[in-house]
């Protein structure tokens, strides 16, 4: 069935592609600048990132879907303010994150869950504060792993492939990120630990399906002597569809699974998963061949 579309060039419509993904990353962009010049509240940041306390009850009851409704709903009337996040911690450990609160804030919550479940304060309950010079560490870590990923990343592909292709690899990794970014501005996903962990598995993932693509271009180089650098990305592209479709379906699959059958922690990291998995596999075809023809000027291959 793909082989009807071999006609299609990716290299000729890079402009189209170059819109779409201008559109997609355009929220992530201007958040992730606003946010850095001090605008507030775009980011739905959880307390691993600002701050905040964090509440660990050993219940009598196993810890399911229900309980942590339920706990959501006596932390809410407790205090007239939703929490961040409601999780199980184990089988009956129940774990509630929420931004600063206040000292009679802490007490008013704790006195809800352990009426309404007959906890003894002095084992099953622990409360901890997370301070904000603690998320800016966190934030520093997640952004100095990231930078050092994608580092590595181009000083590989540099080294297998070529400097330029290296370069559209990077740019394709960020383009990526800043989809990502902009579901999470768009959506006011909780913005903590998963991210870390999401974004630098999509790294690999996506970074993964372009090196596919730029090994075929480079065997086709040996053997096509004939046309220029545009018409061996496309047919590179065209000759590895079947191998992204196939990994980005099944990929996806499980991934949906999760989104779907998930407790609300895992939710909030597999949506973003998710995401990028799609993203990655929209950005390894029609973003980083085209964008090294385009840095390869679509020279014509001599030899």
């Amino acid at each position: 069935m793909i082989d009807k579309f071999r006609g299609f060039s990716f290299t000729k419509h890079f402009k189209l592609f170059g819109i779409i993904s201008l559109i997609l990353i355009s929220v992530g962009l201007v958040s992730l600048i606003l946010t850095l010049c001090g605008v507030q509240g775009l980011f739905n940041f959880d307390i691993d990132f600002v701050g905040g306390t964090t509440f660990e009850f050993q219940l009598p009851v196993r810890v399911d879907k229900a309980v942590t409704d339920r706990a959501a709903e006596l932390y809410q009337d407790a205090i007239g303010k939703a929490p961040s996040s409601v999780t199980s911690s184990g089988e009956n450990g129940l774990r509630i994150k929420a931004l600063e609160l206040t000292d009679q804030e802490v007490e008013s919550v704790r006195d809800a869950i352990a009426g309404e479940y007959q906890i003894d304060i002095e084992q099953g309950y622990q409360v901890e504060r997370v301070s904000a010079s603690v998320g800016k560490d966190l934030s520093r870590s997640a952004f100095l792993a990231s930078a050092v990923a994608v580092l590595l990343i181009l000083v590989y592909i540099g080294f297998r492939f070529e400097f330029k292709s290296g370069l559209a690899a990077v740019c394709a990794l960020v383009h990526d990120l800043l989809v990502m970014l902009s579901f999470y501005v768009i959506f006011r996903i909780p913005f903590n630990i998963n991210f870390i962990a999401a974004a630098l598995t999509i790294l690999g993932y996506s970074i993964n399906a372009t090196i596919v693509v730029f090994d075929r271009v480079r065997e086709n180089r040996k053997t096509m002597k004939t046309g220029n650098f545009a018409q061996i990305v496309d047919t590179s592209i065209w000759d590895t569809m079947t191998r992204s479709i196939n990994t980005t379906v099944t990929t996806l699959v499980v991934m949906l699974m999760l989104l779907i059958m998930g407790v609300s922690s895992i939710r909030n990291f597999a949506l973003p998963i998710c995401i990028g998995i799609v993203c990655g596999c929209y950005s390894s075809v029609c973003v980083s061949g085209p964008l090294w023809n385009v840095f390869n000027h679509g020279r014509v291959r001599k030899g």
